[in-house]
């Protein structure tokens, strides 16, 4: 009797666990979609003027605007969604940024989108 109580007692913590993890990973779901950044060290690590500071600023506001409303849809359309987003804000931001700049952005932003899940 004793075990059999251990046993269900042990089985019911496990079930409980398992079932927390799944809410978390669907909360952690959307908060990768969440890009926002710190800007003044995204200016500081790209070298930016002022002028390219608010231009990049306002892109990266719409970008993780888009991101967001990508969070929000689901299975395939969601990553075309991403997709998109991703593709517009590398347009925008090769317009704004030197040759060197871009390189830094695109492989910071790859980095982002990978250690997130999103790659």
């Amino acid at each position: 009797m004793k075990r059999l109580f251990l046993t269900m007692v042990a089985v019911l913590s496990m079930t409980m666990a398992f079932a927390e993890n799944e809410n978390a990973a669907s909360l952690n779901n959307t908060e990768a979609y969440n890009m926002t950044v710190n800007m003044k060290k995204l200016a500081v690590a790209l070298g930016l003027t002022k002028d390219q500071m608010e231009s990049v600023a306002e892109i990266h506001k719409t970008f993780a605007a888009e991101m967001m409303f990508a969070a929000q849809s689901k299975g395939e359309e969601r990553q075309k969604m991403v997709e998109k987003a991703i593709n517009k804000d590398l347009a925008y931001m090769d317009y704004v940024l030197s040759s060197e700049q871009y390189r830094k952005y695109v492989t910071l932003l790859n980095i982002t989108l990978y250690n997130r899940g999103l790659r």
